[in-house]
């Protein structure tokens, strides 16, 4: 069953998004992927939130460029935790889905990443965090995920720091 549920508003949101399923795969935590947009096929994306809880999703990132409301109608039908990634998809390099994300009215909230790929992987790793409170095998796959970063960076240094 899934823990985690990835909505993106078009398919060309998906390759954007992708490092969030990659990073999950990374940690060997399920998910759902769909795409749904909150203008263009609202009654799809509805019926997927009515049912999002009972297929055990904990956790949900919602990626979306442009105007970028996909996160924020995603949040305001569940009170799971929702992870917003602005895609930069429009001529403003992504700041106005950024600003359409991270402003968010009191009340409806959702957590913000970066722009883009980066925004993607950190998005499944915070939902990796979020999951870990509840389950230890995911808190012991983040703990190994951050000691290979560590062992990453400390052999970059070892080779340059001379």
């Amino acid at each position: 069953m899934p823990k985690v549920a990835i909505i993106v508003g078009s398919d060309s949101d998906l390759e954007k998004a992708s490092d969030a399923c990659t990073v999950l795969e990374e940690l060997s935590i399920d998910y759902d992927l769909r795409i749904a947009s909150a203008h263009r096929t609202p009654e799809l994306l509805e019926e997927y939130m009515n049912s999002v809880e009972e297929r055990g999703v904990e956790v949900i990132i919602a990626a979306a460029g442009w105007a970028a409301h996909l996160p924020g109608v995603v949040a305001s039908y569940t009170t799971l935790p929702v992870i917003g990634i602005p895609i930069d998809s429009s001529c403003l390099n992504g700041l106005d889905s950024l600003m359409s994300i991270v402003q968010m009215p009191p009340g409806i909230p959702v957590a913000t990443m970066s722009i883009g790929k980066g925004g993607a992987r950190n998005a499944g790793i915070f939902a990796a965090s979020i999951l870990s409170v509840k389950y230890p095998e995911v808190k012991e796959s983040l703990n190994n995920f951050r000691q290979n970063l560590k062992q990453k960076v400390m052999k970059a240094a070892d080779k340059h720091n001379k």
